[in-house]
């Protein structure tokens, strides 16, 4: 069985630049959050046409790690295109996550530091690792894990859709088991930047629903955002038991 919700919520601006979305094909399940970057508002489209653009092709072509690199070529192939289009579009980027579930397997994919994390039997078990400057810091031993959250470079990212390139940028993976109760986390950094991994968890073992689940992270967001100038928060959580 498999549950999930999606949350979205412009936080302490004026503009949502985050979308989510979703997509079911009979027993097939396509999940995506992107969060947009760019001047005069344009990120809230870049990441709409990421979004659609992967909802698109998995509803065409349904799951499967082929079909996760279609997507994001296309969403890439997408922006470009706007960003020609459109010169106040010139700068508009945006990260993505994507999960696909079907019935042979789990894929993910994710570009920039939009995150996806992977919980099994309640407890974390991985998340992706952020295509940005403090990140890169951790895997050189030059800061801790825990400091990414608080870095003055937080913000500065390596990859993301919206910059033309020679190869894909992109990370892709794929998990072919399903054994007992497994939750992801698709999130932006405005929801992750305000909870740690320990709270995340603590949610989901008190948490009845993935709504519920949501609501209680939420929560907690808004209580350590207060007094902040709070960026665009979204999140979807998807269980299956």
């Amino acid at each position: 069985m498999i549950l999930y919700d999606l949350l979205s919520n412009a936080g302490g601006r004026e503009n949502n630049e985050d979308s989510v979305g979703m997509y079911q094909n009979e027993q097939e399940y396509c999940f995506v959050l992107a969060d947009g970057l760019g001047g005069h508002g344009k990120g809230e489209v870049a990441s709409r046409l990421a979004v659609e653009t992967c909802v698109n092709v998995f509803a065409r072509e349904g799951a499967g790690e082929e079909v996760l690199s279609q997507s994001f070529d296309q969403a890439q192939q997408a922006i470009l295109k706007g960003q020609k289009e459109d010169y106040h579009a010139q700068d508009m980027k945006t990260t993505l996550v994507l999960l696909h579930v079907g019935e042979k397997g789990i894929w993910w994919g994710h570009i920039g530091d939009s995150r996806l994390y992977y919980f099994k039997n309640k407890k974390l078990a991985e998340r992706t690792l952020d295509h940005s400057v403090p990140q890169m810091l951790v895997a050189a031993g030059q800061i801790k894990e825990k400091q990414i959250r608080n870095h003055p470079d937080r913000n500065r990212l390596l990859r993301v859709l919206g910059i033309d390139w020679d190869a894909p940028k992109y990370q892709i993976g794929e998990m072919t088991a399903r054994e007992g109760s497994q939750a992801f986390l698709l999130c932006s950094d405005g929801f992750w930047e305000l909870i740690d991994e320990k709270k995340m968890q603590h949610c989901l073992k008190k948490a009845k629903t993935p709504g519920q689940w949501l609501t209680l992270m939420e929560e907690i967001v808004n209580k350590n955002g207060q007094g902040k100038n709070m960026d665009n928060y979204s999140a979807v959580a998807v269980w299956l038991d």
